[in-house]
């Protein structure tokens, strides 16, 4: 039979090393790195063929204040995520007017906290965008970047060449 008064020592000195492991620390400012570009048919609500896209992107962020605020919220506190519409003209990238019909809405990443001592968020983001009037001939890109509670700001990521046209995942 084992004798518990041997045993003890090892696990306490088993518990007190795993308590002792460094909390990981990120700047505070959040970190963004693109991952894909999808785009795909789909259908609107009355049934019309659209088509649709989803970027997706790496995040993390120092001190966990991603996200919306949980406090009453002006347009300047709703809106988080900024997607900036590039258009392909004679070879060259140039930002999209203001009144292009392929320029997103504005974006909001709900509240997220974490809990305990270490604050890092970390995670994948997808957002979802719906193309109501485009043509064969549009090949776009965007430029996007997060802000945080504090006012931070991401870095600023940019999509792989997009052509509407064609059906696929483009990575970089």
């Amino acid at each position: 039979m084992i004798n518990l008064k041997n045993i003890f020592p090892f696990i306490a000195a088993g518990l007190i090393l795993s308590a002792c492991v460094k909390i990981e620390h990120l700047p505070p400012e959040p970190s963004i790195s693109f991952r894909s570009f999808e785009v795909f048919d789909t259908t609107d609500i009355l049934g019309n063929a659209i088509k649709g896209g989803r970027l997706k992107f790496y995040f993390e962020d120092g001190d966990g204040d991603l996200g919306m605020s949980k406090q009453g919220f002006s347009d300047y506190d709703t809106i988080n995520l900024f997607v900036n519409l590039l258009r392909v003209k004679n070879n060259e990238i140039i930002p999209a007017p203001d009144n292009d019909p392929l320029r997103s809405s504005r974006y909001r990443i709900p509240y997220m906290e974490r809990t305990g001592q270490n604050k890092i968020l970390r995670g994948i983001i997808k957002v979802t965008f719906f193309y109501f009037f485009w043509s064969p001939a549009d090949t776009i890109y965007y430029d996007f970047y997060l802000k945080d509670r504090a006012g931070h700001f991401s870095n600023t990521e940019r999509t792989c060449q997009i052509i509407l046209n064609n059906n696929g995942i483009c990575t970089r």
